[in-house]
């Protein structure tokens, strides 16, 4: 219920229910990261492999509570989830992104450019096609390949401030 009430509490995040939640934090554990602060849940980056693409890690959601914004958190907690998964193949991150959400585009083109690695974007879910006008077209953003994870102390340490 925490990863509920954070991705709630987040907006322009999607709120899924508290069962696909659920779900999240145990399918995708393995490619989901938590960051807590004080015993409370204040970060999470849910992603998943897509059966057709073993070597893409599909990043979900990124939630960090308004309290933890500013800090680094999104782009530590990105790098630390990567460096895990990097030793199991991952050689690309992929994710969606509405045209208003300039935060993410920043987080992940940050992320591209950190790792020397080309970032493409491409309409994923158009607004008229696939969500009948009712949600922005979503535009899918791919980073990779990536060869390396370039190495810091917070991340060799696996520590998120």
């Amino acid at each position: 219920m925490a990863l509920h009430r954070l991705v709630r509490d987040c907006p322009p995040l999607d709120p899924n229910s508290s069962y696909c939640n659920l779900l999240q934090c145990s399918h995708f554990k393995s490619t989901s990261i938590a960051a807590i602060h004080q015993d409370v849940l204040v970060g999470s980056v849910t992603a998943y492999r897509p059966p057709e693409q073993p070597d893409t890690l599909f990043v979900w959601q990124v939630a960090v509570h308004a309290s933890m914004r500013g800090q680094g958190l999104a782009r530590q907690m990105l790098r630390n989830l990567f460096a895990r998964t990097a030793t199991e193949g991952i050689r690309f991150i992929e994710t969606s992104i509405t045209a208003d959400n300039e935060a993410s585009q920043r987080l992940f083109a940050g992320f591209a450019a950190e790792h020397k690695a080309e970032m493409q974007r491409s309409v994923m879910f158009d607004q008229a096609a696939h969500f009948e006008g009712l949600h922005d077209t979503e535009f899918l953003y791919r980073i990779g390949p990536i060869q390396s994870v370039p190495a810091s102390p917070s991340t060799e340490k696996g520590e998120i401030p």
